[in-house]
């Protein structure tokens, strides 16, 4: 077989391929700097499974419906501000899982940052942002906040 036999191409650019994909398979995807911190923890808060601070007190908010399922907010407050704010509950599985999984920190970090209810909408998230709000609302009502 010579140098150019398109026998000899046809398993080199075979192997090439398979070698490509084994690579590409085997990297790990770059994780998202929003999804960072635990679910809804703010950078220098506590995270979720952390104690929370002395005299603290964890509230949770109602279910809200969405299209997609329940959002329910649970928030931790210390001396009268929001130190961490997380989904207990949350849609879940397809698409809609997916930007859950993106939304919900986020969300969680700008309502330890606002300390209101009053954040943003996380685009491509809309309802279960609208939820989180309503949930956290609910939640900050509870707390006497």
């Amino acid at each position: 077989m010579g140098k150019s036999h398109p026998v000899r191409r046809t398993v080199l650019a075979a192997a090439a391929t398979v070698s490509g994909v084994v690579l590409l398979l085997s990297l790990k995807p770059a994780s998202d700097p929003a999804t960072a911190p635990a679910a809804g923890a703010a950078p220098g808060r506590p995270a979720a499974g952390a104690s929370a601070p002395a005299g603290a007190r964890t509230v949770t908010g109602e279910a809200v419906r969405t299209p997609y399922g329940p959002v329910r907010v649970r928030i931790t407050v210390a001396a009268g501000r929001i130190v961490r704010a997380e989904a207990v509950q949350a849609p879940s599985g397809g698409l809609s899982g997916r930007k859950t999984e993106l939304a919900v920190p986020r969300l969680g970090r700008e309502a330890v940052a606002a300390g209101t209810a009053d954040i943003d909408t996380v685009s491509g998230a809309t309802y279960t942002s609208t939820g989180y709000r309503r949930s956290l609302q609910s939640a900050l009502d509870r707390a006497g906040g």
